[in-house]
């Protein structure tokens, strides 16, 4: 038992009688006494005892330094553990502590001490650090790709802030560090972003939890300048980077632009007759005379549209007639829906639901999902390979960007539909496969597969299984040639074949070896290719074998109806085999 721990386990003896709360709330109030040199009759009001804190746990008031530190405590070395403590603090903390701190009579007595010192010091506080305290590496929190949106998205409720302190310019900081002092890097938080823009004809929508929908006619020319400050995070909260102009349609509004711009035979005004329009989310949308402010905007929905214009600006911008259209370009408008006022859960649906009517796939609409980000993260951290949760974003990245993602396999990324499939067969539910559409539309249905447990599961250990497809039609020739005749079906039988390979593996006893040799990259080395030929003729082939002559299907076999060759009971009727032949029982990823 570490220092740390025997002093946590002798406060929490000490004062659990008169504070309550969980043994790891005593963590944050030595933290306290040590860090910040708190005497513990005073730490003892400046900690969260119990829950009800909207994520914030701890708080202490710096008179000499000014700054007003909130804190999160967790007493474990893993990051991941902030994830949920950001996510009330994002979507209901912020506005609990600065704006309506009397909205909840069940809040934690903290939360009553925070708002006592903040109108207490209201004059004094130069400085809003928010502090994420652990006992592991704040680097490695850092590098956390859902860490990093999170804290984007806490920084952008800075507003509140602004809207508390009134004139006053008060700082903004938000920081991972561990308890034994390591800072992760210190960044200023990014500049927010807010952007003056021009709607005309606009009309606003109120929803049904206080949302606000501002719909009008937006410049093309306020989208581009968005873009050209935020750059890609412009595109955070969208499904997918812009496609490029091989796209039908990406062709067709690069044409119009050329039509009203260089060639001028176009009005401006005809550019929002023929286009669908594009969807925004603010943290704040400010009435300013004939303007808006818009804080922190990001692109639900018109990806291509952005990408395409910006794309045709720089390849014409040496073009002489690029100046001579200036005027038509800044007349063009397009219909924009603004969304503020909501929180995640409504802006990813909303998001979703705008994209429906576009050539997009149903597993796209997932790809900010808060799930999918923690799988990026996990990838990269534990096997250093991309995940493509948005389309066609591995293929944007340069070298550079993938040596600073700490990424070592630059020829291939794992693909979020495959992965899909590779939980939905190791999980033993083949006839969800030829449903892909349902998993993704379906909520209940794809929260199952991607469920929380993913992100415990060994990442070597779903890589082996993921990459077994980029083989199947060579281990399916491998037991066809055992027997031309007698394994004829093998072809209709792809998705239980690497369903059978994945459980060959996970219940072989050299699985670790398997993963430390062959499951850390995307390549297929020989030694990996003989292991599956292996159990494909040796295991998989006589499993398949006897199921051809089960009583239950031996007439549809006659009959050629191979369809059950697809069901999770010719998967189950396999395993009961392979159990008594080889004690496999059947793992989950």
């Amino acid at each position: 038992m570490s220092n740390l721990e025997r002093q946590v386990d002798q406060a929490f003896s000490d004062l659990k009688s008169v504070c309550g709360g969980v043994r790891n709330d005593y963590f944050g109030l030595l933290y306290l006494e040590q860090e910040h040199n708190v005497p513990r009759e005073k730490a003892v009001n400046q900690i969260a005892f119990g829950g009800n804190d909207y994520g914030v746990d701890g708080f202490h008031f710096d008179e000499r330094r000014r700054n007003l530190y909130l804190f999160q405590f967790k007493f474990s070395e893993s990051y991941t553990l902030f994830k949920d403590s950001l996510l009330r603090l994002i979507d209901i903390g912020m506005q609990r502590i600065f704006v309506e701190p009397n909205k909840d009579d069940k809040k934690n007595q903290i939360l009553l001490q925070l708002r006592s010192c903040l109108l207490d010091n209201r004059s004094l506080i130069d400085q809003i650090c928010f502090r994420f305290i652990f006992t592991g590496d704040a680097g490695e929190a850092e590098k956390s790709k859902v860490l990093d949106k999170l804290r984007e998205d806490l920084e952008n409720k800075k507003y509140l802030v602004d809207q508390f302190f009134g004139e006053r310019k008060v700082g903004f900081v938000v920081e991972f560090r561990s308890s034994g002092g390591r800072v992760g890097m210190v960044r200023n938080p990014r500049i927010r972003s807010n952007f003056n823009i021009s709607l005309t004809d606009y009309v606003i929508i109120n929803g049904p939890d206080d949302q606000k929908m501002y719909v009008g006619f937006i410049r093309l020319q306020d989208l581009n300048l968005m873009y050209k400050n935020l750059g890609p995070r412009f595109f955070d909260s969208n499904i997918r980077y812009g496609l490029g102009e091989s796209e039908a349609v990406n062709r067709a509004i690069s044409n119009a632009l050329k039509q009203i711009i260089l060639d001028q035979i176009e009005a401006p005004c005809i550019f929002a007759f023929n286009h669908n329009g594009v969807t925004l989310f603010a943290e704040k949308v400010d009435s300013l005379n004939d303007e808006f402010q818009l804080t922190a905007p990001r692109l639900l929905n018109g990806a291509q549209t952005v990408t395409t214009l910006a794309n045709f600006l720089d390849k014409n911008k040496d073009n002489p007639r690029i100046n001579d259209g200036k005027k038509a370009y800044e007349g063009i408008r397009v219909l924009c829906k603004i969304i503020t006022n909501a929180d995640q859960k409504f802006v990813t649906r909303v998001t979703i639901n705008n994209n429906r009517q576009n050539p997009v796939e149903p597993w796209n609409l997932h790809a900010n999902d808060l799930i999918q980000l923690e799988l990026q993260d996990k990838f990269i951290n534990d096997i250093g390979i991309y995940y493509e949760r948005q389309e066609n974003a591995f293929n944007q990245l340069s070298s550079e960007d993938l040596e600073e993602y700490g990424i070592k396999e630059e020829s291939k990324a794992i693909q979020m539909l495959k992965l899909a499939q590779t939980f939905l067969l190791t999980d033993g539910q083949i006839s969800r496969i030829s449903e892909m559409r349902r998993i993704f539309e379906d909520d209940k249905i794809y929260e199952q597969v991607f469920r929380q447990k993913r992100i415990r599961a060994d990442s070597r250990h779903i890589l082996l299984c993921y990459k077994i497809q980029f083989k199947l039609k060579k281990l399916a020739n491998e037991i066809a040639q055992k027997g031309q005749n007698k394994y004829w079906f093998i072809s209709r039988a792809r998705y239980l074949l690497w369903a059978l390979l994945c459980q060959g593996l996970l219940n072989d006893e050299n699985l670790e070896d398997y993963a430390e040799d062959y499951g850390q990259s995307m390549s297929f080395p020989v030694g990996y290719t003989e292991i599956l030929t292996h159990y494909a003729t040796t295991r998989v082939r006589p499993l398949l074998a006897l199921l051809m002559q089960d009583e239950d299907y031996i007439d549809k076999v006659r009959a050629e109806n191979l369809s059950f060759l697809r069901t999770d009971k010719a998967f189950e009727k396999c395993m009961a085999i392979a159990y008594k032949k080889w004690q496999w029982i059947q793992k989950r990823l």
